[in-house]
């Protein structure tokens, strides 16, 4: 017999008592004692099997009858916006409280540990399971971007606050910021050039987060460029090269920052986009060009240069970039953001950044504080 606490519904007493019996009198025709029944009824003691059906033989009825695992807590939560066709239920789900509402990230096919599991849907709303306490939920941080710093910081950060749920959404640039809009994350990264003024993620912010009041603050800089296999064996020294016929392009999805450079700088360089092969053959995240043009499946991609040194790909580069992260002022007081704040700026976020490519002369900076 386990001696734990059971999480199980007991009703051995409720159908001994329906038949008149003591529980002296159950005991004895079930062959166990009298202190192991009352045990057995709190709920203290879990019966081993054979116990179990002794106990259901003598009162009448199966086993099922006597002991139940009680109905799976549900949440109701709102359903995040996803490009990819959700997968078909039951699936996995990031789950987290973000103001006063549940959201629920599909995980789809990710390793990544999920809090929930999506029994069922209601238009824009799921039901969902929790895998957690959900007294836990209540401690969550999101972050949205497509930088894979952001899963560095998640990670380190869920280290200083170990009852803390970090959870990193991989997400385009747009992506991200329209999910802050939704009020789906708590903080959004983007990487996005205006090539009209020049600025980089200023304008997009104004736009799509209007009349809300947040702050802005540099993560980093990188290098935005092509990805090509080691050694360069197909020889693209420039972004015409890349209407050759014999060539293949991966690239990535619309309203990420690096498909909005690559676009641009088409444009200038007289390329069109309907000679290149493979142009609208878009993946969701860096790593997935890196994979891409790793494995051969693609001759060149739009990258960064982290992630491309990461690979041990070649890389041309077009364009410096800033990469900053959008927090809504409400956000601040959270002691788990203002620590966010405080690991951006410390030298062994830095050094790890510094070592992996990246460009922290400026980060923790504050670029804008908006009042609207």
């Amino acid at each position: 017999m386990d001696s734990g606490r059971a999480e199980l519904n007991v009703r051995v007493r409720e159908r001994r008592q329906a038949l008149g019996l003591t529980q002296q009198q159950l005991a004895e025709r079930a062959g166990v004692s009298r202190q192991t029944l009352v045990a057995i009824e709190a709920g203290r003691l879990t019966p081993s099997v054979t116990v179990a059906l002794r106990l259901s033989r003598v009162l009448g009825c199966s086993v099922e009858d006597l002991f139940a695992l009680p109905e799976p807590q549900v949440v109701d939560a709102q359903l995040a916006e996803v490009a990819e066709p959700l997968p078909p239920l039951p699936f996995r789900v990031h789950l987290v409280r973000i103001g006063r509402e549940f959201v629920a990230w599909p995980l789809a096919g990710e390793a990544n540990e999920a809090e929930g599991i999506a029994r069922e849907r209601r238009g824009e709303r799921l039901q969902v399971e929790p895998l957690v306490d959900p007294v836990s939920l209540e401690r969550g941080l999101v972050l949205a971007g497509c930088d894979p710093a952001l899963g560095l910081l998640a990670s380190l950060l869920g280290r200083w606050h170990r009852e803390l749920r970090v959870v990193w959404i991989p997400v385009g640039s747009l992506g991200a910021l329209r999910a802050l809009a939704r009020g789906q994350v708590h903080i959004a990264g983007t990487h996005l050039w205006d090539p009209e003024s020049g600025e980089y993620n200023l304008p997009v912010i104004r736009r799509e987060l209007a009349g809300r009041a947040v702050v802005v603050v540099t993560l980093s800089r990188w290098v935005e460029g092509l990805a090509v296999a080691p050694g360069n064996p197909r020889g693209i020294r420039e972004l015409v090269d890349l209407a050759r016929p014999e060539l293949t392009l991966v690239n990535r999805e619309p309203g990420s920052g690096s498909r909005l450079v690559l676009e641009t700088l088409l444009q200038r360089a007289g390329v069109p986009i309907e000679a290149i092969r493979g142009y609208e053959r878009a993946v969701r995240s860096h790593r997935a060009v890196a994979d891409a043009v790793r494995s051969g499946l693609a001759d060149a991609g739009p990258l960064v240069s982290p992630v491309a040194r990461s690979h041990g790909l070649d890389f041309l580069p077009l364009l410096e970039e800033r990469y900053d992260l959008v927090i809504p002022v409400e956000f601040l007081d959270e002691p788990a953001v203002r620590d966010l704040l405080e690991l951006v700026a410390s030298g062994a976020f830095l050094r790890q950044l510094e070592a992996a490519g990246y460009d922290v002369r400026e980060s923790g900076r504050l670029v804008m504080q908006s009042v609207e």
